[in-house]
């Protein structure tokens, strides 16, 4: 991989959540004596990777393992717990928010819900002046006004609507209001959360267009939060696997769809329907997916592997490279059984 490339870099991060609650929450009885327990929500454990200029780099997985999290830690949002933080060669995971203002305007986020991510007490043309003004307090009003009509129309709502509230949309509209609104300030980076999963079939195909699109004409990169693959194969570049805030595999777009390598990926891409395709093997997993409060000792995946053995149990795989450039942390792999 071309470090010199990489706009994002991530470095052994590790995000945990404490969820233990008030001193009484923590104390339980047990052989005779009280002991205090914290519970600790392992969300993001030593993922390493880059994006680099101008790619779409997606991050799948089921619910629950730690997507979102990733992305809010990588841009900020979340501290890291541990690990290292580059945006475009500088290190900022340790910056204070005051040190972090100059890369908000270079990194913006696509929220899942449109619902939710817009104020309902503003308009349209507040909510996209908003950031214009807290990034360049010294911009005109006049070429705020200009630049939030020239915005609305590039994706795809009528500047006329500036002065409407956001309940006065429909959730497509919404969310190309939200995209709008990450478009203000020009940036560089987007962080885009599950952008189309609120959405009918019917509008997804539209926003993810307009994405595209987007992207081609600011040159921008995209970080793609979903659990989707057929979105993950219509837009991205690479593709990172997550499973319980383990990275399993990451590969290009192409060979991970025709030749993946750990378990869990071709479990994964075995799930999506093939319409017209006769004798399709489907991978039916064993088990339940264990918890993140306890994760399990070695591969994380070994207990709904079909694969694993008594390494797989005790020994956590190492993220190793393959010819094609996949990386891949499965003992399997590494041994040649797979």
């Amino acid at each position: 991989m071309d470090a010199e490339k990489a706009l994002l870099s991530l470095r052994n991060v590790v995000k945990h959540f404490d969820i233990s609650g008030g001193l009484l929450d923590q104390i339980q009885f047990e052989k005779g004596r009280l002991v205090r327990r914290r519970t600790t929500v392992k969300a993001v454990n030593d993922i390493s990777f880059q994006v680099l200029t101008g790619e779409t780099f997606s991050v799948v997985g089921e619910s629950g393992c730690g997507k979102s999290t990733l992305a809010r830690t990588a841009i900020g949002l979340y501290p890291p717990d541990g690990g290292k933080i580059y945006y475009d060669g500088q290190r900022i995971d340790h910056l204070s928010p005051g040190q972090m203002l100059p890369y908000r305007a270079r990194i913006q986020m696509i929220f899942q819900d449109p619902y939710a991510s817009l104020n309902p007490r503003k308009t349209v043309r507040q909510t996209l002046e908003e950031p214009v003004y807290f990034h360049q307090p010294s911009a005109k009003a006049a070429e705020v006004r200009d630049r939030v009509a020239a915005v609305m129309e590039q994706v795809g709502v009528d500047p006329q609507w500036a002065g409407r509230y956001p309940h006065e949309f429909s959730g497509g509209q919404r969310q190309r209001i939200s995209i709008a609104r990450a478009l203000m300030v020009d940036p560089e980076f987007v962080v885009a959360d599950e952008p189309v999963s609120a959405l009918d079939v019917s509008i997804q195909a539209q926003i993810l267009n307009l994405l595209m699109s987007a992207q081609e004409e600011h040159g921008l990169t995209y970080m793609f939060i979903t659990h989707d693959l057929s979105v993950v194969r219509h837009i991205s570049t690479r593709v990172a696997v997550l499973y319980l805030g383990t990275l399993c595999e990451l590969a290009a777009t192409g060979e991970l769809f025709q030749a993946p390598r750990h378990p869990y990926t071709q479990a994964l891409l075995s799930a999506i329907p093939k319409l017209g395709q006769h004798g399709v093997h489907y991978v039916k997993l064993k088990g339940e997916v264990p918890t993140p409060i306890d994760l399990p000792s070695g591969c994380v995946f070994h207990g709904r592997c079909l694969f694993a053995d008594e390494r797989c149990r005790h020994e956590k795989p190492a993220l190793m490279r393959l010819q094609s450039g996949t990386q891949v942390a499965c003992h399997g792999v590494e041994e040649g059984r797979l």
